[in-house]
């Protein structure tokens, strides 16, 4: 079990890093933009959101290799990837250079999001995997959380080029960490290897797994493998409903991440420094969030699946969706009209933090209730999931500033929180009535 745990807080460490990088340039787009003389505003916020967009591509096929090449390796190749280039954003000369070398950190970076979620899955059963989940799921959105305050005073004090810097060292230590101590857990992978070792032994080469597909050459396997999230994407309707309400809440996110500074820094009157302290509201939401989905997901897992005569379902996930997509546009519509009146700072902040705590549920909700269905070709679910959210987490910013200028932050935040009641609200209810008899018809799903 001290295995299990620790492959869960090193395979988090390896999420929350990238996420950190990210965000932590939003105090520093007037930084950037003025070195590199950017003019235009959707320029200056790609250069922030170029990143997500490459964990829309990334784990498309990072998921995919995870599951014919094992986890770990694949893992620990993508982090190193991501930290070459990570490095080669604090030493950009032109805007162009720093939007490149953005995009390929963030291929790397997309592989915890990708490879995490069927890691854990492959650590524990069901009846304790929400809480490892909770812990995984926290971190791709607290580093978002954690990176503008971070960049807002590196910035402030020395160069936005140190955000780059900072995060590179801090990557190289949890690498280190990773190389010592997370091992292998994919269960065809761990079969493959002691089939070669026995072979070996034995000298009997028609030893094989109960995964080996005899006529199937390497090429098919990585072919099928890559088109494996875009068939869930196509196929199944349980991805699709989760991906689409996910991509919204994760676009929500980055789009609050992109405005802070321009909320606290100019109605305001904030230091950039300063300015940047307010997203630890949205820290404070994802934390009180996660301790509150943590124990209470698998509390709720073991009642019904024993009122269930002992047999377990992902539909049990589902509960907590119900006030979770309630939260959503509470926060929304409190964040935005107390940011439009310039009321106190305390009370955008409370509707930040209500928004993430909502978030935050519903994400692991659904990281959970996928993982679940799809235990076998979970990494793949992930992605497929993955790349919706990532392309709404890359647009979302790029019409903030010309939305709020039209609607400002009120009617801005409330059509936002309108939205997002039309997505959350039928989810879990579709879910819960019409999950199982979806999961039964699938060839990918577990029963």
């Amino acid at each position: 079990m001290k295995r299990k745990w620790a492959a869960t807080f090193i395979v988090s460490a390896f999420t929350l890093v990238s996420p950190v990088s990210s965000s932590m340039i939003s105090p520093a787009l007037t930084s950037i933009s003025a070195e590199f003389k950017i003019t235009n505003e959707v320029e200056a916020q790609l250069t922030l959101s170029i990143f997500v967009l490459a964990y829309a591509i990334g784990p498309l096929f990072l998921g995919p290799l995870s599951e014919i090449y094992g986890r770990v390796i694949v893992l620990q190749l993508s982090n190193l990837f991501y930290l070459a280039w990570n490095l080669g954003c604090g030493f950009a000369q032109t805007s162009g250079q720093l939007m490149a070398f953005r995009f390929l950190s963030g291929l790397g970076g997309s592989a915890p999001l990708a490879i995490g979620g069927g890691l854990l899955s492959d650590c524990f059963h069901a009846e304790q995997r929400g809480r490892a989940i909770s812990i995984y799921s926290l971190a791709p959105l607290l580093g978002p959380a954690i990176g503008p305050i971070a960049g807002g005073y590196i910035t402030q004090n020395t160069s936005w080029r140190w955000c780059f810097y900072a995060t590179t060292i801090f990557t190289a230590i949890v690498q280190c960490f990773g190389f010592f101590f997370l091992q292998e857990t994919y269960a065809p992978k761990l079969l493959q290897w002691k089939r070669d070792r026995l072979r070996k032994e034995t000298g009997n080469m028609k030893l094989h797994t109960e995964f080996d597909s005899p006529d199937r050459t390497l090429v098919t396997t990585i072919k099928i493998a890559l088109q494996r999230p875009f068939r869930l994407l196509g196929t199944q309707p349980i991805v699709q409903v989760l991906a689409v309400y996910m991509a919204y809440l994760y676009g929500l996110m980055y789009l609050m991440l992109s405005t802070f500074p321009l909320l606290w820094h100019d109605r305001y009157g904030m230091s950039t420094g300063t300015g940047s302290l307010n997203f630890m509201s949205m820290g404070i939401g994802f934390f009180l969030g996660t301790q509150i989905t943590a124990p209470i997901n698998d509390i709720l897992y073991r009642r019904l699946k024993k009122k269930n005569n002992g047999v377990g379902r992902p539909e049990f996930r589902v509960p907590l969706m119900i006030p979770s997509s309630l939260l959503v546009p509470i926060g929304l519509f409190w964040y935005g009209w107390s940011a439009q009146a310039k009321v106190h700072w305390i009370m955008p902040n409370i509707g930040a933090a209500i928004f993430c705590a909502g978030m935050i549920i519903s994400f692991q909700c659904i990281q959970t209730y996928l993982v679940d269905s799809y235990t076998r070709y979970s990494a793949s679910a992930i992605a497929a999931a993955g790349f919706l959210r990532s392309l709404a987490g890359c647009g979302f910013p790029l019409f903030a500033p010309a939305m709020y200028k039209a609607l400002d932050f009120g009617w801005g935040n409330s059509l936002l929180g309108f939205v997002a009641l039309a997505l959350g609200i039928p989810a879990p209810f579709l879910l819960w009535f019409y999950g199982e008899s979806l999961r039964g018809k699938s060839k990918y799903a577990a029963g």
